[in-house]
């Protein structure tokens, strides 16, 4: 009988455990969901019922062989994505701040010639405009149940704001190192890849700097993967806003225990 006691309380403890750890990262993370406000224009397909949480997600309409591209349009700044064509949404934000956005589908016809296949309009009125960068997307692509997750909750367990940036900041500089081989053979197309990077603690300069963001941004701390140069070299690295002050953070630099750059330009972030 005592066993059987000692086996329940225990049982007990361990789910009293998974609901305290689950709630403290349900409090800070914040996850895309579909909505019934989706627009269909040709083979466009778009979800704009959370623009004010700062994302939309896309997908084309229908299963497509061809090669797809998505940009995205607002005060006469343009960003393109390449877009899966397998019909499945993706998440994409709205980081240019409120405003009208043209949203369009750019097929690949021939060769490197597009035609446009759709388009879709959406006057944006975000709640708060770092809105974009608190949830995952296709840049910095995270799942719920992904290792990179948990271990910002272990990581920045009764931590917050600046000591939680502290917290991600060492983890990060202590535990992974610099990809060379992968730098030498990336194609500027690739997307960073935040899984593989946490599983080896290695990866390129986007990677890592993924996989920081998606810590911070599962504990409530607006950040951006930021891509451009430092220096003169194509580079990306972290912005990302703690305590009311805006912080520049290069992971690269961190973990090859080398200097930050003079100077970063930035071109664009995610």
């Amino acid at each position: 009988m005592r066993r059987r006691i000692l086996a329940w309380t225990l049982i007990a403890l361990t789910v009293s455990v998974i609901i305290l750890t689950c709630g403290f990262a349900a409090s800070e993370a914040k996850w895309p969901k579909t909505s019934s406000n989706q627009k269909t224009n040709s083979k466009l397909k778009v979800d704009i019922g959370n623009s004010s949480e700062g994302y939309f997600m896309a997908a084309v309409a229908s299963k497509n062989k061809h090669k797809m591209k998505l940009r995205v349009e607002k005060d006469g700044e343009t960003l393109t994505y390449d877009l899966n064509n397998s019909g499945k949404f993706e998440v994409f934000p709205f980081q240019l701040g409120s405003g009208k956005y043209e949203i369009s589908l750019w097929e690949n016809v021939s060769g490197k010639k597009f035609s446009a296949a759709g388009k879709v309009s959406v006057n944006v009125k975000l709640k708060r405009e770092d809105a974009a960068f608190l949830y995952p997307n296709q840049y910095v692509n995270y799942g719920k149940n992904d290792q990179v997750v948990g271990m910002s909750i272990k990581v920045c367990r009764d931590k917050e704001g600046k000591e939680a940036y502290k917290a991600i900041k060492q983890y990060i500089s202590e535990n992974f190192r610099y990809d060379y081989v992968k730098a030498a053979t990336i194609k500027p197309s690739m997307l960073p890849d935040i899984d593989t990077c946490f599983t080896k603690k290695t990866g390129v300069c986007q990677d890592l700097s993924a996989v920081m963001v998606a810590m911070l941004r599962v504990q409530g701390i607006p950040s951006r993967l930021v891509i451009g140069y430092a220096d003169k070299i194509y580079h990306a690295w972290v912005v990302c806003e703690v305590e009311g002050k805006k912080v520049l953070f290069d992971p690269t630099a961190a973990v090859s225990k080398s200097k930050n750059a003079a100077k970063y330009s930035v071109e664009r972030y995610y």
